[in-house]
């Protein structure tokens, strides 16, 4: 893989030459590569944001605050409602219910109002040279050049966020070629314009992550006086996965779950259903989650993003 860390900005032009033959290698045609390289610079703007990234100050509690605003609700219900058909006709494609899809839709890009506006193959390849995550960064280069050469998406039309990150979606390259959908049949995989494709894709995306239709994902529970710090040492962490899958416990049964003294927020028993589940302490408050939120945590292995949008898609309801 290409990695330039420490070149000088005058030798991008030799990083493009690299990234010329390893595209046309991998069987990239040459008038994709040259549209895409041809009087390519790097973007200042994107060195800086990769290396200036604020760290995260917000706990879980305020994230989700700031993000669920009532209007935020209110607008998810609105987008269900005006295209409820075509969510529909999805879900009983893919599984994944409507409210969740608008859910990471409005998550992702305030449902569609932001796309990114930075050209994906040049943010790309100013990351993939500035090497800090150069071995990744280049492979994305290479799915980015594969996605234009197959004529799913116009290079001027390909843009995305700093990251690269791209369309209403925000896939990355590779996550596209794995799940992007042309669900209005018109030979595009447009995640930019086309909601038949952007809500296909979401949920297919959430179908190959396991998610199981009419499952929910979790709940708020209670715990006991002693803590959830007592609950974790008897039941463990989890011991691989992401970091925020490593931050829940093993899944045992709901049953087990009862014995240990969890209850529902009302002090309720908890369902009579065979079903594992994991605790997760989210600051103030606890969960138990099901397959359904490891689906989510594929799409954002974040548990405040994965939490906002199984509680944006509960209070959309339906």
């Amino acid at each position: 893989m290409l990695v330039a860390q420490d070149t000088p900005r005058s030798q991008f032009s030799e990083f493009l030459a690299q990234a010329r033959e390893q595209a046309l290698a991998k069987g990239i045609s040459v008038a994709t590569v040259d549209a895409a390289f041809t009087g390519l610079a790097p973007l200042e703007v994107v060195v800086e944001r990769d290396r200036t990234q604020a760290e995260t100050v917000l706990t879980i509690d305020q994230y989700i605050d700031r993000r669920l605003t009532r209007q935020f609700v209110r607008t998810a219900r609105q987008q269900v409602t005006a295209h409820r058909q075509l969510l529909t006709e999805i879900s009983k494609h893919y599984g994944p219910p409507p409210a969740l899809m608008v859910a990471v839709w409005g998550m992702e890009s305030n449902f569609g109002r932001f796309t990114g506006t930075r050209p994906v193959v040049q943010a790309l390849a100013t990351l993939a040279w500035d090497g800090r995550r150069g071995v990744f960064f280049t492979a994305e280069l290479m799915n980015a050049l594969e996605i234009v050469d197959k004529g799913f998406i116009d290079l001027a039309v390909m843009k995305g966020s700093w990251a690269g990150a791209m369309g209403q979606t925000q896939f990355m390259p590779s996550s596209y070629l794995a799940h992007a959908q042309d669900f209005d049949g018109d030979g595009r995989r447009d995640i930019w314009t086309a909601l038949p494709d952007v809500f296909a894709s979401i949920a297919n995306y959430m179908k190959a992550y396991g998610w199981t239709a009419r499952q929910a994902w979790g709940r708020e529970v209670k715990v006991p006086a002693g803590g959830a710090d007592r609950l974790v040492e008897k039941v463990g962490l989890r011991q691989s996965g992401c970091r925020a899958s490593r931050e829940l416990t093993v899944a045992v049964p709901l049953k087990q779950w009862q014995q240990l003294g969890v209850r529902t927020v009302t002090g309720a028993a908890l369902p009579a259903v065979d079903r594992a589940a994991s605790l997760l302490r989210a600051g103030k408050k606890h969960y138990l989650v099901y397959a359904n939120y490891d689906a989510l945590l594929g799409y954002n292995c974040a548990h405040a993003y994965a939490l906002a949008v199984g509680l944006l898609s509960d209070r959309i309801g339906g």
